[in-house]
C-alpha cells in the first residue's frame, strides 16, 4: 500500500504579483509541484538497478513505478511485482522521490535503455525513436462507443482534477466505460505520467488488459502515449489537442482508434473510425 501524500507536496505555495482589471495585486498563489523521481528494479538478491528519472507530480507514485516499468515492456505479469517501496531512508532524509521495485524473478538491467523523462515528453530523453518502439501486440476490437460520450468526456476528466483546481497547472488522463461514465483519472506535470499511474493502478489492480475502456488525455496525443495504450490494450484513445504525425501512424498499425480535438461541440477522428457510433 502507497502511503498518502498529502496535498501540500502535490501543490507548492508562491507569491505573485498580478495585475487584474489594470489593477496590480500582491497575492498568494499555488503551483503545481514538479520533482524528480527515480525508478529502481531488482530481483531477489540483487541490488536495485537505477531504471529511469521522470520529472512528475507527487502522488501515485508506485502506480507510476510499476505502470512505467510495464509500459516500457520491462514487467509483463501481476505476479512479478514482490513489492513496492520508496527507498529505505531515515524519516528526516525522506524525500519520496526514489520507488523501488522488487521482483519475483531476475531483473535483468543489462537490458535498460538510458530512460531519463521530462514531464513534458518522456520520448525526448531517449537515445532514438528506434529504442521505444516497444514490442506489443494489435489492440482487440473493444467497444463502439458513440458520438455524444465521446463528446461528454473532456468535461467529465476535467471535473474529476482535484489539482488543477488548485493550480491550473496539471495534465491528466482518465479511464471511461462505454457509456462515458469515469471509473479513474490521474494528475501530473507529464501527460505521459498520468497515463503510467493509470496503467499502473490496473496493473496493481490484475485490471489489464483495459480492452473495453477508452482513455481520455488533456492536451496532445504523441507517440508515446500510443505506445503506452497500446501496452495496456486500450482500444480508444480521446484528446483535447492534436495527435502528432507519428501518434496516428502507430495508431494505425497497431489498430488502436485516436480522436483529437475532442469538445462538446465535435472531434476528429484520425484512425479506425468502426469503434465510434458517428450516427446524430
Amino acid at each position: 500500500m502507497e502511503p498518502a501524500v498529502p496535498l501540500r507536496r502535490s501543490v507548492a505555495a508562491a507569491r505573485v504579483k498580478a495585475v487584474r482589471a489594470g489593477e496590480l495585486v500582491d497575492r498568494a498563489d499555488r503551483l503545481a509541484t514538479e520533482e524528480p523521481m527515480e525508478i529502481r528494479a531488482g530481483g531477489p538478491g540483487q541490488d536495485p538497478a537505477s531504471v529511469a528519472v521522470t520529472m512528475r507530480t507527487p502522488g501515485n507514485d508506485f502506480e507510476l513505478a510499476t505502470g512505467f516499468l510495464f509500459t516500457e515492456g520491462l514487467l509483463h505479469a501481476r505476479d512479478e511485482v514482490a513489492s513496492v517501496a520508496y527507498c529505505e531512508l531515515p524519516s528526516e532524509e525522506q524525500q519520496y522521490n526514489v520507488v523501488t521495485v522488487r521482483l519475483s524473478r531476475e531483473f535483468d538491467p543489462g537490458s535498460l535503455r538510458n530512460f531519463y523523462a521530462t514531464s513534458s515528453c518522456g520520448v525526448c530523453g531517449k537515445a532514438s525513436l528506434d529504442q521505444v518502439k516497444v514490442e506489443c501486440a494489435g489492440v482487440l476490437p473493444g467497444p463502439i462507443v458513440s458520438r455524444s460520450v465521446i463528446a461528454g468526456l473532456p468535461r467529465s476528466l476535467r471535473e474529476a482534477q482535484r489539482i488543477f483546481e488548485e493550480t491550473g497547472g496539471l495534465h491528466a488522463a482518465g479511464l471511461f466505460e462505454t457509456d462515458g461514465t469515469l471509473v479513474e483519472a490521474r494528475e501530473d506535470v507529464g501527460r505521459h505520467n498520468a497515463v503510467d499511474k493509470l496503467v499502473g493502478w490496473a496493473f496493481l489492480r490484475g485490471d489489464l488488459p483495459l480492452s473495453e475502456r477508452s482513455l481520455m488525455v488533456s492536451g496532445r496525443v504523441s507517440f508515446e502515449i500510443v505506445q503506452k495504450a497500446a501496452m495496456a490494450g486500450i482500444p480508444i484513445v480521446c484528446a483535447v489537442s492534436a495527435p502528432s504525425s507519428l501518434a496516428v501512424e502507430a495508431a494505425d498499425e497497431l489498430g488502436m482508434t485516436v480522436l483529437g480535438f475532442v469538445r462538446d461541440s465535435g472531434f476528429n477522428v484520425y484512425t479506425h473510425p468502426e469503434r465510434v457510433d458517428l450516427r446524430a
